[in-house]
C-alpha cells in the first residue's frame, strides 16, 4: 500500500466530511491501535481515526477507501479481547462509537432499533420501563457496544439461557467495503426466506462490511430473581453439581463457576474472604414466574453434596455474581499471562477440568478458572512468575495450545464468545478443515473483493501459503 494513497484518501475525506470526523492527534492513534487482547510487539498507530456520525458518512468513506484502496478497520468500545481490531498494518480505523442513537423502541413488538455505538447497558437502562431487556450481558456490558457485541458474537453470564447475541439479532444494515448500504434480515421474531445473511454478519469482525444499524429483539424483564452461590470442597465437585443442576432439569439465567485461586483474587481486590471457604464456587441466577420453584429444587439436589449453600435471599449472592465479572483481572503482568476462551459440550466438562490441571502440573504453570458453566464456556488462565523469563514464556505456551488442543479433542471449540480476531487466527486451522476455511474465504472475496476491510482477521488466506 503506498503512502500517498493514504495521503489522497485522507484529503478527499477532508472535502467531504465535516473537520472533527478526521483525528490524527497521538494520543487518539494509540487509543484506537488496539483492544483488550493480547499483543505481540508493540501496537501500530493506525494512519488516522475516522469518527463517522451518520450512516451517509460511513458509506463516503468506504466509497473513497475503495477508490483509494485504504484499509479500514471498524471498532467500538475495544473491549474485545482476541485482537479483532489490532492494527496489524497501515490502515485507517472507522470509529463508531458516535453513532450511539436509539432509534426505537417498540414495546408492542418486543424490539428496538438501535446505531452500532449504543452502549449495552444504556440500551437496558432504555428498555427497562417496558418491562423488557436486551439479553446478552457480556462482562463489559457497562462499556461495550452493541456493535461491538455483534462484530464478535458476544456472550456473556445469561448465554445459559438466552444465548448468545446472534440469537437476539433480527436485523441489520450494513455498509459494504464498496459503500453500498444493503438491509438483511426482518423485524419479526420468525423468518427463513434466503440465506441467513444476519447470522453471516454476526460473528464476523468487521471482515465482510461495516454494520451502522441493528434491530434487535428484546426479553421480559424478569418480575423474580433468586441468586445463591454453593461452596464446594474442589471444582470437580462443583462440576458434579453442575450435573445435579441439569438432572434436575433447572435452567438458571446465570450459572457460573469459579476457583479457588480466582476466589483469592477477587478477595485481595474486594477484600472479601471467599477463598477459605472452599476449592470452587457456583453462582446462580434464577430468573421469571418459576424462579422460587426452582430454587426450592436447587437447594434439593446440592443440599447433601454442597459445603454450603447460601440461605434465601442472601444479598452477598447478587454481589458475587458482579464481582464475577472483573475475575479475570489483576495486576499480573499480561506478558506473562494467557487466557483462553473455549468450549466444550455439557457432558465433557468433567473431564476437560481434570485435563487442565494436568496440563498445567506437567508445564510447570500455574491455573485459575472460571466458566459459564451452564453452556461449557471456560476461561482458563494460564500465568508464571515473570522471573522465570523465557523458559517460562515456553512453557505458558505450551501449555496454553496444549488446552486448546484438549477442548477441541473433546468436541469443543477455539473460542465461545470472543471471536478468532488476530489471537486466534492460527488455531482456526485446529478446528475446521481447509476447505471449510476456502469457503469462508470465498465469501469474503465476494463482499471484500480488494480485502480493505479489516485484513489480517477472523479468516486465514490459505491460498497466500
Amino acid at each position: 500500500m503506498a503512502s500517498g494513497s493514504f495521503v489522497e484518501f485522507l484529503e478527499t475525506l477532508r472535502g467531504a466530511l465535516p473537520a472533527n470526523r478526521i483525528e490524527s492527534s497521538l494520543q487518539t492513534l494509540r487509543e484506537n491501535s488496539r483492544d483488550l487482547g493480547q499483543l505481540i510487539g508493540e501496537a501500530i498507530p493506525p494512519r488516522a481515526v475516522l469518527y463517522p456520525e451518520s450512516v451517509e458518512e460511513v458509506r463516503e468513506i468506504m466509497r473513497t477507501a475503495t477508490r483509494y484502496r485504504v484499509p479500514i478497520i471498524s471498532r467500538g468500545a475495544g473491549s474485545g479481547v482476541s485482537g479483532g481490531v489490532h492494527v496489524l498494518g497501515s490502515a485507517v480505523v472507522l470509529n463508531l462509537s458516535r453513532m450511539n442513537r436509539i432509534l426505537n423502541v417498540s414495546p408492542e413488538n418486543e424490539t428496538a432499533t438501535v446505531e452500532p455505538g449504543v452502549i449495552n447497558h444504556d440500551l437496558n437502562a432504555a428498555v427497562e420501563e417496558f418491562g423488557l431487556m436486551y439479553a446478552p450481558d457480556p462482562a463489559s456490558y457497562r462499556i461495550s457496544t452493541i456493535g461491538g457485541n455483534i462484530a464478535t458474537n458476544a456472550g456473556g453470564l445469561r448465554c445459559a439461557k438466552y444465548g448468545v447475541t446472534r440469537e437476539s439479532v433480527l436485523a441489520l444494515d450494513v455498509v459494504l467495503s464498496d459503500g453500498r448500504l444493503i438491509h438483511v434480515g426482518r423485524q419479526s421474531f420468525k423468518g427463513v426466506a434466503g440465506y441467513d445473511l444476519v447470522g453471516l454478519f454476526t460473528g464476523s469482525e468487521g471482515t465482510l462490511g461495516v454494520v451502522v444499524g441493528a434491530t434487535v429483539r428484546l426479553r421480559y424483564l424478569p418480575v423474580q430473581q433468586r441468586d445463591l452461590f454453593c461452596v464446594f470442597d474442589s471444582v470437580e465437585a462443583a462440576v458434579r453439581g453442575l450435573q445435579h443442576i441439569a438432572q434436575a432439569r433447572v435452567q438458571p439465567a446465570i450459572l457460573e463457576l469459579v476457583d479457588e485461586a480466582t476466589m483469592r483474587v477477587l478477595d485481595q481486590f474486594y477484600g472479601t474472604s471467599v477463598s477459605r471457604e472452599g476449592g470452587a464456587l457456583l453462582l446462580i441466577r434464577l430468573d421469571g414466574y418459576g424462579a422460587d420453584a426452582e430454587e426450592r429444587a436447587i437447594r434439593q439436589v446440592l443440599g447433601a453434596v454442597a459445603l454450603r449453600l447460601s440461605v434465601a435471599e442472601d444479598e452477598f449472592a447478587t454481589t458475587l455474581i458482579e464481582m464475577r465479572r472483573t475475575s479475570r483481572g489483576d495486576t499480573q503482568d499480561d506478558a506473562y499471562r494467557m487466557g483462553e476462551d473455549v468450549a466444550v459440550p455439557k457432558g465433557e466438562m468433567l473431564r476437560f477440568v481434570r485435563q487442565l490441571n494436568s496440563i498445567a502440573l506437567r508445564h510447570e504453570v500455574n491455573l485459575r478458572l472460571i466458566a459459564h458453566a451452564g453452556d461449557g464456556n471456560f476461561h482458563p488462565t494460564f500465568f508464571v512468575d515473570p522471573s522465570t523469563g523465557q523458559a517460562g514464556l515456553s512453557r505458558l505456551n505450551a501449555a496454553l495450545e496444549e488446552s486448546v488442543r484438549e477442548a477441541l479433542r473433546l468436541g469443543g471449540t477455539i473460542t465461545g464468545e470472543h471471536g478468532v480476531g488476530s489471537v486466534k487466527l492460527a488455531w482456526l486451522e485446529w478446528e475446521q478443515e481447509p476447505d471449510v476455511i476456502s469457503l469462508q474465504h470465498a465469501l469474503k472475496e465476494v463482499l471484500d473483493p480488494l480485502g480493505i476491510l479489516n485484513p489480517g482477521k477472523a479468516i486465514p488466506d490459505l491460498s497466500a501459503r
